[in-house]
């Protein structure tokens, strides 16, 4: 089976992506994937996201296919795709825990210059 990008098309309120997938030489088959255009903003998908998470879906979908259940030409993005994809492409970066504080993603910073000479003394 082969997945083509063929492009996309900008609609009031969302993107859509087009496909053409081709599975047998005498088969060729065309799709499209609407994402809400809401789904690209800050800290959600970038538009350059947009290709990769359609093609994602449609392939997902193109695999559980079967003679008896064909997917369907024109499909679309939900919250879970994007939480799946978001996760897969941009992982959350591991908490850091800072001595005495609770955890943060922020690295830590010595208050101390570098060179310093730490000295220790212990009571007797």
């Amino acid at each position: 089976m082969h997945i083509q990008y063929v492009g996309f098309n900008v609609v009031t309120g969302c993107r859509t992506y087009s496909f053409h997938v081709i599975d047998t030489p005498e088969e060729a088959r065309e799709f499209t994937v609407r994402v809400q255009a809401e789904a690209f903003r800050p800290a959600r998908l970038k538009l350059q996201d947009g290709p990769g998470i359609t093609f994602t879906r449609l392939e997902h979908e193109l695999q559980g296919e079967t003679p008896e259940s064909r997917v369907e030409s024109h499909l679309s993005i939900g919250e879970p795709d994007i939480r799946d994809y978001l996760e897969r492409h941009y992982p959350r970066k591991p908490l850091v825990r800072q001595r005495g504080s609770a955890l943060s993603t922020a690295p830590t910073k010595s208050l101390v210059p570098p060179g310093t000479v730490h000295i220790r003394s212990k009571a007797l």
